[in-house]
């Protein structure tokens, strides 16, 4: 099983972390699988560095889609890229 590093913005990575939240969505510019782990590592996008907090997430189900109008990517990126939304537990 793969383990990916990933940047998350502080709000997200308190959702993740509380439990609250139990998906993610992501550039598709990986390939991960169910079974694989995130390791999200909290990002300040204020001082462009990371806190030093991070959790570990085991993928349990991923969706791969295209969409042209989300705010995180450049329009060009998704169009080639698509996005994901993996489930974590």
């Amino acid at each position: 099983m793969a383990e990916y590093k990933k940047k998350v913005w502080p709000q997200q990575f308190e959702s993740l972390k509380s439990g609250k939240r139990k998906a993610d969505l992501r550039l598709a510019e990986f390939e991960p699988h169910e079974g694989d782990t995130m390791i999200l590592q909290e990002w300040n996008p204020e001082t462009q560095e990371y806190t030093g907090r991070e959790l570990k997430k085991k993928i349990t189900h991923i969706s791969k889609f295209r969409v042209d109008d989300i705010p995180f990517w450049a329009e060009q990126e998704i169009r080639e890229k698509g996005i994901l939304i993996i489930s974590l537990e």
